[in-house]
């Protein structure tokens, strides 16, 4: 019996669709910075803007990537690199001096440990037995299967395997070539419009998941455009969970 969006395999963004970054970040970064609290009381640190920023970084990073060429593919480097220059501006200066190398890895590994929203490794276990389960992510493939989460994956498909960041057409080619199967037969299931609408061009069948933390910075044009195409919007599919994904994809055509 064909399923809704009558595809084979589904590959999932990660970082902010799977997992919950920012709460994960902030609650390491604030049990484990390891500042004296007199430097903390002299110059108050918001432990959740430093997490935004270091995660917009990354975003602009990756972009970047992905449109030259340029620069390296491990997302440990890069979230190193980003760190680094973070520490180096006027906000964040005072912090500096008392995180040291190995501190800093340490730091850079907070995004290995990162904690699933609470439908997702549910909803993943009831659409495993159905169809082939991937990543597609920037992540590293190191990073990926170190979450915090149980995630069931069947293949993971990473920046640094393919080569490149989303939302290079080789990320989404790439995947679908290993997979063996047509484009439309995959469907990439996402928390960003971004995400989606390059999957879109390349043939691929698309799921908007709504979250709290992601795509806060779309304007209303684009917010109001994300619904399913059958009432005029621009995916597939629009879900607030990963269950509820899993119940329609249940159901018969």
């Amino acid at each position: 019996m064909a399923n809704i969006l009558d595809v084979e395999a589904l590959l999932f963004d990660v970082f902010g669709t799977v997992v919950n970054w920012k709460s994960s970040v902030i609650k390491q970064l604030a049990q484990s910075h390891g500042i004296p609290e007199d430097i903390l009381a002299a110059t108050p640190t918001d432990w959740d803007a430093f997490a935004v920023e270091w995660r917009t970084k990354y975003y602009q990073q990756t972009k970047k990537v992905s449109e030259s060429g340029i620069g390296s593919t491990n997302i440990d480097v890069v979230h190193r690199q980003l760190l680094d220059e973070m520490l180096e501006t006027p906000r964040w200066q005072h912090l500096s001096a008392h995180w040291g190398d190995k501190k800093r890895e340490e730091m850079t590994r907070f995004w290995h440990k990162l904690d699933g929203w609470e439908d997702s490794s549910r909803g993943l276990y009831s659409m495993k037995k159905d169809f082939i389960l991937g990543t597609l992510s920037n992540g590293s493939a190191r990073l990926l299967v170190d979450l915090h989460a149980d995630l069931p994956w069947d293949i993971v498909f990473s920046g640094d395997i393919i080569g490149s960041f989303k939302t290079n057409p080789k990320m989404y080619l790439g995947a679908v070539e290993k997979l063996d199967l047509k484009p439309h037969k995959v469907a990439m299931v996402a928390a960003h419009r971004h995400d989606l609408v390059a999957a879109a061009t390349h043939g691929m069948k698309t799921v908007y998941v709504r979250r709290p933390t992601e795509d806060a910075y779309l304007t209303a044009e684009e917010k109001a455009a994300i619904k399913p195409r059958a009432d005029g919007g621009e995916f597939d599919l629009v879900v607030n969970s990963l269950t509820e994904l899993a119940q329609l994809l249940e159901s018969p055509e």
